[in-house]
């Protein structure tokens, strides 16, 4: 159909046109100008995922990414030159004892410089079956106190379990069972990530496999993960292999993804059985049960000497049922056999690190403690044990051990499977606390080249955040919260080590928590920007 339009008003028509086309660009480019808090330029960018790095920018408003790869166009107060620089997610640590410096009633403390200078910018909390059941009561205390680092709950059958049965040996009644289900449905519909056992501690070492399934299921049913310090991470009772599949079993039967804390093979008797755990752990996952594990890069355990050398039956009830039968000569005679062995199994007295700080046996042997006491080793540990029952307070916490137990030859091998994440253990008096991600990077990745850098971070950060389900963490992607880390590749390494176990690690150039500069050019900024990474409210619970 021929235009009715004249020759003039068509020219005019396309004037306005080209006019309307040229602001359209001029809008898009301004738009493009927009203005952002911080861009980190020019630094190799490892985003969290599997893909290769690229080098780039990241721009960072408020607390979210905005922009990842290549340059924008932005304007912002603060460019940040990392080249030369690795640009990366803030780690997250799965596995950790921070409550020295989370709960510390000092704010400079509670900024948690350990960890921020490793860069870790998420921690989860409750590990090991310690975890309150109050959980949105004491995140929320938590995250108004001011911290420096993200958190993330866990439900623990720990507390659960002796609020309802106390420190005693014995099956829960139908009721008790009842009640210990209730709470932690409780601890899961307030934000809990899931259900953390530490079957190898007392009392939860009393529990059945049918009592801690039962518990579990309440979990599973709202979405949540079963975390363990599994039932035996060597040959003190059911055996490696044994609680390997215990654990495994759990996970199917509660119908739950199973993540082991902390994998290893613990003692000269289970040395080099490595291989058959991730043998059975790769079969659990071809058989559809999702399996996962944290590892920490150290050779030595940490722990505490009552753990790591007295029979569980012999603290049924607690401390004063302890001294009871320490004070029955019968009764210590068959403890300190047991001893013995549990001993050799670690090693001997040569292999035990006494790491409490304040005390007169700190950064001795117990073989040397017991040396300078000319009593047996088994005993010297014993009248360590009794003083930290006897004289609870300040002092709590003297049983503290480094125990070297463990064959490189495991380590490398279980750190180099593809369920496998990096996760400190990290507690008072043992390097871990310090030092875990930069020990992980300058001895496995740049000096012995057991995994690639790649493999560390995203071990790091995406298949961790994956793991607990995180939202929006563990990657570098826009609209993801901006927890973002600059680190020199030359110079991030440990500082601390088993004679100064908390000196602050080196390397980290910056650190944002939530988009706030926690680490600037290395050195701490004071912000506490840390948050209670709370769940969603899951199916199955009452209330909006």
């Amino acid at each position: 159909m021929p235009s009715t339009v004249s020759f003039p008003v068509r020219r005019t028509i396309g004037a306005l046109a080209a006019a309307a086309a040229l602001l359209s660009v001029a809008g898009a480019m301004a738009r493009a100008d927009e203005a952002v808090d911080v861009i980190i330029r020019g630094g190799t960018i490892h985003d969290g995922s599997t893909g290769k790095p690229v080098i780039g920018d990241v721009a960072i408003r408020g607390d979210r990414i905005v922009a990842v790869g290549r340059p924008g166009r932005y304007t912002a107060a603060r460019i940040i030159d990392a080249k030369g620089m690795i640009v990366a997610p803030g780690f997250i640590d799965p596995h950790t004892h921070a409550d020295s410096f989370l709960r510390s009633p000092d704010a400079v403390v509670r900024v948690n410089a350990a960890w921020l200078h490793q860069g870790v910018t998420t921690v989860m909390i409750g590990v090991d079956g310690y975890g309150t059941p109050d959980v949105a009561a004491d995140s929320g205390k938590l995250a108004g106190s001011g911290i420096g680092t993200n958190i993330v709950p866990f439900v623990g059958f720990g507390p659960v379990r002796q609020r309802v049965l106390g420190q005693d040996a014995r099956a829960p009644s139908a009721a008790e069972l009842g009640a210990m289900q209730a709470l932690v449905a409780k601890g899961m519909c307030e934000g809990a990530v899931g259900l953390s056992t530490g079957l190898f501690y007392a009392p939860q070492s009393f529990a059945t496999t049918d009592e801690v399934v039962a518990v579990a299921r309440e979990a599973a049913i709202r979405g949540g993960l079963y975390d363990t310090h599994q039932r035996d991470e060597s040959s003190y009772s059911i055996g490696l292999l044994g609680s390997v599949d215990e654990a495994i079993a759990i996970g199917r039967r509660a119908g739950m993804p199973v993540h082991f804390a902390h994998l290893k093979a613990l003692g000269v008797d289970v040395h080099g059985q490595a291989g058959a755990v991730i043998a059975a752990i790769d079969a659990a996952r071809r058989a559809g049960v999702d399996v996962t594990a944290d590892q920490y890069p150290w050779l030595a355990s940490g722990s505490s000497l009552d753990a790591s050398l007295l029979p569980r039956w012999a603290v049924d009830g607690g401390g004063a049922a302890l001294l009871k039968r320490l004070d029955d000569p019968a009764t210590l005679a068959r403890i300190r056999a047991e001893m013995q062995d549990n001993l050799r199994r670690r090693g001997g007295p040569g292999a035990l690190l006494l790491i409490a700080e304040g005390f007169p046996w700190s950064g001795k042997t117990l073989a040397a403690v017991a040396d300078e006491w000319k009593l047996d080793s088994r005993d010297a540990a014993l009248r360590i044990i009794r003083q930290g029952i006897a004289a609870p307070g300040a002092k709590v916490g003297g049983t503290a051990v480094a125990s070297f137990n463990m064959a490189q030859a495991d380590v490398d091998l279980l750190m180099q499977q593809p369920w496998m994440v990096t996760a400190s253990d990290g507690s008072d008096g043992h390097p871990r606390m310090f030092a875990t991600f930069p020990e992980k990077y300058a001895r496995y990745v740049r000096d012995r080249k057991v995994i690639g850098l790649p493999t560390f971070i995203r071990q790091s950060t995406g298949r961790t955040a994956d793991i607990y389900k995180l939202d929006r963490r563990g990657y570098l992607r826009p609209g993801y919260f901006a927890d973002v880390l600059v680190f020199d590749p030359a110079a991030y390494a440990p500082r601390a080590d088993y004679v100064r176990p908390r000196e602050l690690s080196v390397g980290v150039r910056q650190l944002f928590v939530n988009g706030a500069l926690a680490l600037d050019d290395g050195r701490a900024t004071g912000v506490a920007a840390g948050r209670a990474l709370l769940r969603p409210r899951p199916p199955g619970c009452a209330g909006p």
